[in-house]
């Protein structure tokens, strides 16, 4: 019995591999080979789900803003407003600037927080650790869809964009009128992360 010869036999079927613009719904995989679309069905459920993860990525990037907006609250209350305050009298971010604003700290035995030569404020460990793993987060999401979107499927491209789409509808319901008008208000889509 010569078991070299495998023509014959029926390996079932396959994950299917477009990279041409394409509208095959059967054998497309999504990502991984787990994710096979063996049916119409099951087609359609996968498509909710990439509609499910476009509106999770706009629902990350509000929790991102809230979370820095609480931070930014937070360490204003700290301190952080002290220091803004001195660096406005002075008119200076210089170096020397900055010592004085943390020696004032010193004198107070109030901790101040010093503003970096960036224009910052130190963000304490916890804050940064949850602005991380939000961002982590939101970037693992946006190449996640991205790799849906290179399926090169029409129909997944679609759900892609209608998750975008209703996500920003459902969480974009306010505008900064002043910050868009001074164009200070960075407009990342879920093209960059």
């Amino acid at each position: 019995m010569d078991h070299g010869d495998h023509a014959g036999h029926n390996m079932g079927p396959r994950c299917s591999m477009n990279m041409l613009w394409n509208t095959q719904v059967i054998d497309t995989c999504i990502v991984f080979p787990q994710w096979h679309i063996r049916s119409n069905a099951s087609f359609v459920l996968s498509f909710f789900v990439i509609v499910a993860l476009g509106v999770l990525y706009e629902y990350l990037r509000e929790v991102q803003k809230e979370v820095d907006r609480k931070i930014a609250a937070s360490l204003r209350g700290n301190g952080a407003e002290r220091v803004s305050r001195v660096e406005s009298r002075e008119g200076s971010t210089s170096p020397d600037r900055l010592g004085e604003v943390e020696d004032a700290g010193l004198l107070t035995g109030r901790r101040v927080l010093k503003k970096t030569l960036s224009g910052g404020t130190p963000v304490p460990l916890v804050a940064r650790s949850i602005r991380a793993i939000l961002y982590g987060a939101s970037v693992f999401l946006s190449f996640f869809l991205m790799l849906v979107f290179m399926t090169y499927n029409a129909y997944l491209i679609l759900a892609v964009v209608i998750g975008a789409a209703l996500g920003h509808f459902i969480f974009g319901d306010t505008i900064n009128v002043e910050g868009v008008l001074s164009g200070a208000t960075g407009g990342k889509g879920m093209a960059c992360h």
